[in-house]
C-alpha cells in the first residue's frame, strides 16, 4: 500500500488519474465525458458529462446490494427521551414517500427547497428526498429569526419549504411556526406550499391552502424514483455569513461532493461499512450536511442524529453515552464542545461509567483546537485525538491526520498540538505574504490553496459569480483564498492560527491571537478563552484577553489574571504587549460553537454592533458589556 507521501503527491500531479479511480466508489448513470475541465469559469469542473444521483448512492444501492436490513441512521433525543433506528430499507421508503409528495406538487429538478427543521430524522429525509428528485435543498439552521430566514427565500428562491411545529434547545421549545410564518410575511418570494411535521411537544396550527400536513401527505403519496442529473448539477445550497451582511449561498454540486465525501470517509475518517459514525453537530451547518447526512450513508455506514448538548442533557456524560450504546466507532464534533466538557467535568470522571470499547478515534473540527483541549481529550480517552481544517466552502477536510493512509512510518503521524497535521490528498496548501509569495518555514502569512481545488469544493456562490471571484479567487490569482492565517512547519504541519482579520499588528508587530489563545488555555484554571485586539493610541492595538473558569475554582480573579498575563510575557515575550484580561462567565459564540471575536472586538472599542443571526445567545453580549466596564473598555453605547 502507497503510504501519504506518494498519495498526495500523484494527487498533485495527477488529478485526473487519481480521482478518476477515487469516482470508481461511486455509482453512476453515465460516466464522464472528462474527470477535469480546467477552463470553466469561474472554476474548474469535475465529473463533467457524467450523469448519477446522490440518492441512489446514499441509500437505494446499499438495498439492492442486500444490504437493505443495515441500520442506517440512529436518531437519539434526550431532550425528548427517544432512541429510534432506522435501516437503510427503511429510510428507502420514507424518503420515496415525501419526494413523492414533493413531485405531486410540482417540484422537479432544479428547483429549490429551503429545509428550516430541527434535528430529527425527517429533516435527513426531506434533504434526501430533494437529493432523489434533482431538488436543490437548502437547510436553514431551525429556529433562525424570521429576517434572516426571509433573506434566505429571497435569494435561492424556494418553490417548497420543509419544516416543523417546533424544536428543543435544551429544556426550552422553539415555536418554529411563527418564525415561518413571519419569514414568509416578509420575504418578497412566496413558496407554492409549506410542509409541516407537527411534533408532539408543541403543535401549530397551518395554513389553508399553503401547509401541508407531514404525516397526512406521505400517506397517500406515490413513491418516486430516483432521477438522473449532471455531476456538475446543484445538489445544494448553503448559507454562509458574508462580511456584507448579506449571505453567501455556497453552492454543492452532486458528482464531485459524493465521489469526495465517499473518499474522505475511507481514508480520512477510516471508518467501514456497517460501522457507526457520529458527528455531533446540526443539519443546518456544513457538517451536519457532508458528515451527519452524506458521507456517512455514501460509505454505507451507521450515523447518529443527536438532538441534545455536550452538557445539560442530562450533563457532561451524555457524549460518552451515545458512544457506549450505540456502538460509536468515530466520533467527530468541535472543540467548544470539549471545553464546555472539560469544564463541567474537568477530572473526566464521568467518561469511566460507559463502556466505550467500540470507540477508536475523535475528531475535531469548527474552530482551532488549542493544545490544551486536544490534550485533556488524549489523556481522558486514550484513543487519537485528530484535529482537522476546512471549512464550509470546501465541504470536507483540507487539513487532517487521515486515520485512513500510512504514513510510511507508523499508523498516523505524529500528533504536534495546535496543529491540522498535513495536507489531505488533493490538497495544495501554501503560506503566502503580504506580497503574494510563498512565505519561509514558521512564518505566519495568509493561508492558501492552489486551484484547482479537489472535487466536492464549491464550484461558484448562488447567484453570485462575481463575489465569488472577488471574494475567493481575485487577491491571490491561482489560489483560493481561505481567509485563515497560520504558517506550515519545516515539517510539511499546518498551523492554522487565527483569521486572516485577527492577526493584530502591536506597533507593526503582526502577532497571532491563536498563540496567545494557546497560552491562556494552558492555564490551570482556564476552561476557554479568546483574544481580540483592541484600538490603543500609541501600539495601534493591543491584545484583550477574556477567560473562563473551570468550575470550582474560587481564587481572586486578580491573581489568576496576573498568571495569565506573566505566562504571556514568559512564552511571547513583552512585543505581545498583552496586559489585560478579564473574567467572564461564558463568551458569544454562534449556535455551532465559533466564538464571537470580531463582536467582542467592537464592544470592546465601543462601537456599534449588531448581534449576529447565528448567535446562541444575545444576552451574552450584555455581559461582556459589563465586564469589559471596569477595566476601561466598553465606553459608549452599543
Amino acid at each position: 500500500m502507497l503510504a501519504y507521501a506518494e498519495i498526495h503527491a500523484r494527487s498533485r500531479h495527477d488529478p485526473e488519474g487519481f480521482w478518476g479511480e477515487a469516482a470508481k466508489a461511486i455509482d453512476w448513470i453515465r460516466p464522464w465525458d472528462k474527470v477535469l475541465d480546467p477552463s470553466a469559469k469561474p472554476a474548474a469542473r469535475w465529473f463533467v458529462g457524467g450523469e448519477l444521483n446522490t440518492c441512489w448512492n446514499a441509500i437505494d444501492r446499499h438495498v439492492a446490494a442486500g444490504n437493505g436490513g443495515r441500520v442506517a441512521v440512529i436518531y437519539d433525543s434526550p431532550v425528548t427521551g427517544t432512541v429510534a433506528k432506522f435501516t437503510y430499507a427503511e429510510m428507502q421508503g420514507k424518503i420515496a414517500a415525501f419526494a413523492g409528495l414533493l413531485a405531486a406538487k410540482g417540484v422537479a429538478k432544479g428547483d429549490r427547497v429551503i429545509v428550516y427543521m430541527p434535528m430529527v430524522p425527517e429533516a435527513l429525509v426531506a434533504m434526501l428526498a430533494c437529493a432523489r428528485l434533482g431538488a436543490i435543498h437548502s437547510v436553514v439552521f431551525g429556529g433562525f429569526a424570521a429576517n434572516e430566514l426571509a433573506v434566505r427565500i429571497d435569494d435561492c428562491k424556494p418553490k417548497a419549504i420543509v419544516s416543523a411545529s417546533c424544536g428543543i434547545e435544551g429544556a426550552k421549545t422553539v415555536a418554529y411556526k411563527p418564525l415561518l410564518d413571519g419569514a414568509i410575511a416578509i420575504a418578497r418570494h412566496k413558496p407554492d406550499f409549506c410542509v409541516i411535521l407537527q411534533r408532539p411537544q408543541l403543535a401549530c396550527d397551518l395554513v389553508a391552502g399553503r401547509d401541508i400536513d407531514w404525516t397526512q401527505g406521505v400517506a397517500t403519496a406515490r413513491p418516486a424514483d430516483c432521477v438522473p442529473v449532471k455531476a456538475t448539477d446543484p445538489l445544494y445550497v448553503l448559507y454562509t455569513s458574508g462580511t456584507t451582511g448579506q449571505p453567501k449561498g455556497v453552492v454543492r454540486d452532486n458528482g464531485g461532493h459524493a465521489v469526495a465525501l465517499a473518499y474522505s470517509m475511507r481514508t480520512i475518517y477510516d471508518t467501514k461499512p456497517g460501522e457507526v459514525f457520529w458527528a455531533a453537530s446540526d443539519v443546518g451547518w456544513v457538517v451536519g450536511h457532508s458528515y451527519i447526512c452524506y458521507a456517512p450513508l455514501l460509505a454505507g455506514c451507521t450515523t447518529v442524529l443527536y438532538e441534545g448538548k455536550p452538557v445539560g442533557t442530562p450533563d457532561a456524560g451524555g457524549f460518552w453515552r451515545v458512544i457506549a450504546e450505540h456502538g460509536v466507532a468515530t466520533f467527530f464534533t468541535a472543540p467548544t464542545a470539549f471545553r464546555a466538557i472539560r469544564k463541567e467535568d474537568p477530572d473526566g470522571k464521568l467518561i469511566a461509567k460507559y463502556d466505550l470499547s467500540k470507540f477508536r478515534a475523535l475528531f475535531l473540527a469548527g474552530e482551532r483546537c488549542d493544545p490544551a483541549t486536544l490534550d485533556w481529550a488524549t489523556e481522558k480517552l486514550k484513543r487519537p485525538v485528530v484535529d482537522h481544517w476546512w471549512q464550509t466552502e470546501t465541504g470536507w477536510p483540507i487539513a487532517a491526520n487521515a486515520l485512513g493512509i500510512p504514513t510510511g512510518t507508523g499508523a498516523i503521524f505524529p500528533i504536534k498540538p495546535g496543529s491540522p497535521t498535513k495536507p489531505v490528498p488533493g490538497w495544495d496548501v501554501q503560506v503566502l505574504g503580504a506580497d503574494g509569495h510563498p512565505v519561509p518555514a514558521g512564518d505566519i502569512g495568509a493561508i492558501v490553496c492552489r486551484l484547482p481545488l479537489p472535487p466536492g469544493t464549491f464550484p461558484t456562490l448562488w447567484n453570485a459569480e462575481q463575489r465569488y471571484v472577488d471574494a475567493y479567487l481575485a487577491e491571490y490569482p491561482g489560489y483560493y483564498k481561505t481567509g485563515d492565517a497560520g504558517y506550515i512547519d519545516a515539517d510539511g504541519y499546518v498551523y492554522v492560527m487565527t483569521r486572516v482579520d485577527d492577526v493584530i499588528n502591536v506597533a507593526g508587530h503582526r502577532l497571532s491571537t491563536g498563540q496567545m489563545e494557546e497560552i491562556l488555555a494552558s492555564h490551570r484554571d482556564v476552561a476557554e478563552c479568546a483574544v481580540v485586539g483592541v484600538a490603543d493610541e500609541l501600539k495601534g492595538q493591543v491584545p484583550l484577553g477574556f477567560v473562563v473558569l473551570k468550575s470550582g475554582v474560587n481564587r481572586p480573579d486578580a491573581e489568576i489574571v496576573a498568571e495569565i498575563v506573566a505566562l504571556v510575557r514568559e512564552k511571547i515575550g513583552p512585543v505581545a504587549f498583552f496586559k489585560q484580561a478579564v473574567i467572564v462567565k461564558r463568551l458569544p459564540k454562534t449556535r455551532s460553537g465559533k466564538i464571537l471575536r470580531g463582536t467582542m472586538q467592537k464592544i470592546a472599542d465601543g462601537q456599534a454592533y449588531k448581534p449576529p443571526a447565528t448567535i446562541d445567545d444575545p444576552a451574552i453580549l450584555d455581559e461582556i458589556r459589563e465586564s469589559l466596564v471596569p477595566a476601561g473598555y466598553a465606553k459608549a453605547p452599543a
